[in-house]
């Protein structure tokens, strides 16, 4: 087998296309610990989160001829590993539902101490495991994945507004669970 650094992530990409079964080794073992990780940050559960990663892989070999390179392999896996987890929290019947307007406004435009993030991350990780389903979604696709709230409002169904405003509900929450801890 070839050494990683010697192949651009292109030319691996174009031999899979070809049906090198290699280089489908090459990009599993290259990119399955990060996409495990989105995964189980979204689904909370080892079992579940391994099934995924499994589908995910699968899906993207069997797309792979359809597969441009405009943003990456690591991009479009991990777009696919988020849309099955999606899939699967729906199943799960984890429900994002909309705030009532009249709600929409309290503490949303309040500045979170920032400084107050600065705690062990087993201490973050814990308090954001505490969180609802719903709650620690939002949190883990916008601090974790980098997805924007009008992303994360399309891709659940919510608007952007909802989506801030949950966040930063899912935020104190998080910054409240740590004061506890301290």
């Amino acid at each position: 087998m070839e050494v990683l650094e010697s192949i651009t992530q292109t030319e691996i990409v174009e031999r899979c296309k070809r049906g090198d079964a290699s280089a489908y080794t090459l990009l599993y073992n290259q990119h399955a610990k990060e996409v495990y990780n989105t995964i189980y940050r979204l689904v909370n559960h080892t079992g579940e989160a391994e099934d995924l990663l499994q589908e995910t892989f699968v899906s993207a070999f069997q797309a792979i001829g359809r597969f441009e390179h405009t943003g990456g392999f690591r991009a479009w896996v991990k777009r696919i590993a988020i849309n099955k987890s999606l899939s699967w929290l729906r199943k799960k019947k984890v429900r994002m539902v909309e705030l009532e307007p009249v709600n929409m406004r309290d503490n949303a435009d309040e500045p979170v101490d920032e400084q107050a993030f600065a705690f062990k991350v087993e201490e973050v990780k814990k308090a954001i495991e505490s969180l609802s389903d719903a709650h620690r979604l939002i949190i883990q696709l916008h601090i974790f994945e980098n997805i924007t709230h009008v992303e994360i409002g399309e891709m659940l169904g919510l608007s952007n507004n909802n989506v801030r405003i949950q966040y930063h509900r899912a935020k104190q929450k998080v910054l409240q669970a740590l004061k506890q801890e301290a």
